[in-house]
């Protein structure tokens, strides 16, 4: 290369634009001045005493590329804090609270540590590891669990598999996650839509173990055994057969009847319109109708049952049959999970999860509005004021609620290990219950919220002490607190015209619904709050949003 070549490297890599010119740059044609101390040179001019830059030192590289000596699956860990980490994030601690912990941290400050399980040379297989998340996520998002915990259980997965820079996002029936392995590399990008929901709280306590050990350091779990125990999960049948189930909703409708003081004769008459109602659901369900239509039909034969009895004048409490039908109908568990998402933060889905709840509320309103009605026109003369009129037998009623949290596991398929506990759960949250508001003298919606509260603290103790969900400790043990009474009552007075009433007892009903679903809340979060980790110093602390102080 000759001397002008080389001479002309280095000026070739600078702009020949004149918006690039010096400003103190004297104008063509004129001499320049011999340089004066004082005077002003440009600030892209190299400094005397500074050797220019020569073409042999490669081109002038981008200011996106990465470092000669980056490397993705070996990048130096996040920024650590001047206070340390939360202590939520030592391996003593719950996966689900550190992963949590670990999602409401901003990304910039996250810990990466090393993975858990074990991937190839060149790397995890980031395609598969993102898939085997999202069919995780679909499966715990589709058997009811708040969007929170199914954001933790995603990040764990992905985590686990060695992918830290990911970011899962759940909303009703979508889920997506994102995974950059750095700055300057282009994303990864996979969703799942969610079709179809069910409730089996055994499938959802596998998927809860298949996610522990994933995440365990003790367990060495590769992704094409995580792949088939997947697979099995999701080929499993529910627990119990569907005459198992009928039967359940029959003894929930008739413990219920008895716990609003129902008799024997109550108790039959509520068993069978419940299984009546499940058995006409099922069908509806067979012809591809929607959930809507399905708690219409359900909810007419406790309500016919109820009429017709109060047609025929005997002596039984013909309200008590229609509200133990509403108790087997009433949708405790979409209720709960709306709330928990909306006070976590997860207000999209909290929304349509509320616009679920009203949608089956209204269903059944329709359905038991429909039949009474019929009932009015045929000469039926109910009284309201006798649905609140609830008879105190202590004995009867903790024994009624115990069977109602019972057979109301059971419909919620939970393991035969769980349905035992849950039971002693719900009948402590009745005792609670009844305590404040028969004994005490307090209003039902308080003292549901604090006998709610008892159900979720218990829950998340012993979901903690499984290292599982806490929906199976916690959803069927509000059954008892349910607001059929009220709902009933509202129902009665619209049906006799007098709808500002009726709108009152409805508007209570839903007042005490969601005293359910706070007090559940709040337990759990207390139970987080003051739960210490064995070998840590103080309390784990969870980050959350901070308030928004009106902007």
């Amino acid at each position: 290369m000759s001397e002008g070549e080389g001479s002309g490297g280095t000026e070739d890599r600078k702009p020949k634009s004149d918006e690039a010119r010096s400003a103190f740059a004297p104008p063509a044609g004129i001499e320049p001045e011999p340089l004066d101390e004082d005077q002003p040179t440009s600030e892209f001019a190299v400094p005397p005493g500074v050797p220019e830059p020569s073409a042999e030192q490669g081109p002038e590289g981008s200011a996106f590329a990465p470092p000669a000596t980056y490397s993705a699956q070996h990048s130096p860990p996040a920024y650590t804090p001047g206070t340390g980490f939360p202590v939520s994030l030592m391996k003593e601690s719950p996966w689900q609270d550190r992963m949590r912990t670990m999602l409401r941290m901003p990304v910039d400050v996250r810990p990466v540590p090393e993975a858990v399980q074990k991937h190839a040379e060149h790397g995890p297989a980031v395609g598969r590891v993102l898939d085997l998340t999202l069919r995780i996520g679909e499966l715990l998002l589709a058997g009811g669990e708040g969007a929170e915990d199914v954001e933790a259980a995603m990040f764990a997965v992905a985590h686990s598999y060695g992918l830290d820079r990911c970011e899962p996002t759940v909303t009703f029936t979508l889920l997506s996650i994102t995974y950059q392995p750095s700055l300057v590399d282009d994303p990864v990008s996979a969703s799942r839509t969610v079709r179809r929901r069910g409730t089996d709280y055994t499938r959802l306590a596998a998927v809860y173990q298949l996610v522990d050990d994933i995440s365990a350091h003790e367990f060495e779990l590769s992704l094409e055994e995580a792949y088939r125990r997947l697979a099995e999960i999701r080929r499993n049948r529910h627990p119990y057969p569907s005459w198992v189930l009928t039967a359940a909703a029959g003894l929930l409708a008739g413990a219920a009847s008895t716990l609003v003081g129902g008799g024997v004769l109550v108790f039959f008459a509520a068993a069978i319109g419940a299984m009546l109602g499940d058995r006409f659901a099922w069908l509806c369900a067979g012809r591809g109708l929607p959930e809507f239509y399905q708690f219409v039909v359900a909810a007419m034969p406790p309500a016919a049952i109820g009429v017709a009895l109060k047609l025929s004048e005997i002596d039984v409490r013909a309200s008590a049959v229609i509200t133990g039908g509403l108790f087997a109908l009433l949708p405790g568990r979409a209720l709960v999970a709306a709330v928990q998402d909306g006070l976590t933060g997860f207000y999209i889905t909290a929304s349509a999860r509320l616009l679920e709840v009203m949608y089956l509320f209204i269903g059944i309103i329709m359905g038991v509005l429909v039949v009474l009605y019929l009932g009015l026109q045929l000469g039926s003369s109910p009284k309201p004021e006798e649905v609140l009129q609830i008879t105190q037998r202590p004995l009867i009623q903790i024994a009624a609620s115990m069977v109602l949290v019972f057979t109301f596991a059971i419909l919620l398929q939970q393991e035969r290990s769980t349905v035992w506990i849950v039971t002693l759960n719900g009948g402590v949250a009745w005792v609670t219950f009844g305590a404040l508001h028969y004994a005490g003298g307090i209003p039902p919606v308080p003292s549901t919220a604090i006998a709610a509260g008892l159900v979720g603290l218990f829950g998340q103790l012993f979901s903690r002490y499984r290292f599982a969900s806490a929906l199976p400790y916690t959803t069927a043990a509000i059954g008892p607190l349910l607001p059929g009474s009220a709902t009933y009552y509202g129902l009665l007075l619209i049906a006799e015209n007098r709808l500002n009433e009726g709108l009152g007892s409805l508007v209570n009903a839903a007042a005490i619904a969601l005293a359910i679903a706070i007090g559940v809340n709040l337990g759990s979060e207390t139970s987080r709050l003051f739960m210490r980790i064995p070998g840590a110093a103080s309390a784990a602390k969870r980050r959350a949003a901070k308030r928004t102080r009106g902007f």
